[in-house]
């Protein structure tokens, strides 16, 4: 009985897949909500950037213009 190329076992299956190159972070996470569904988790995220974007900003020399919006 010969196996059939077209239906490699689920471990090879997982192996492949593993040996492929990795798309990064912002890509996986857009795979993420495209195949799951997730879009509203979207605006949460933004927040959530711009938030730390903030804070990050805060220590440096851009702090005056940042307190001033406030």
């Amino acid at each position: 009985m010969e196996k059939d190329k077209g239906s490699a076992s689920p471990s090879r299956k997982f192996a492949e897949e593993a040996e492929k190159p990795s798309l990064g972070l912002l890509w996986e996470f857009i795979d993420l909500l495209k195949h799951n569904k997730k879009w509203w988790l979207t605006p949460i995220i933004v927040v959530l950037l711009l938030f730390g974007l903030l804070i990050l900003l805060s220590g440096s020399a851009a702090a005056p213009f940042i307190y001033t919006i406030f």
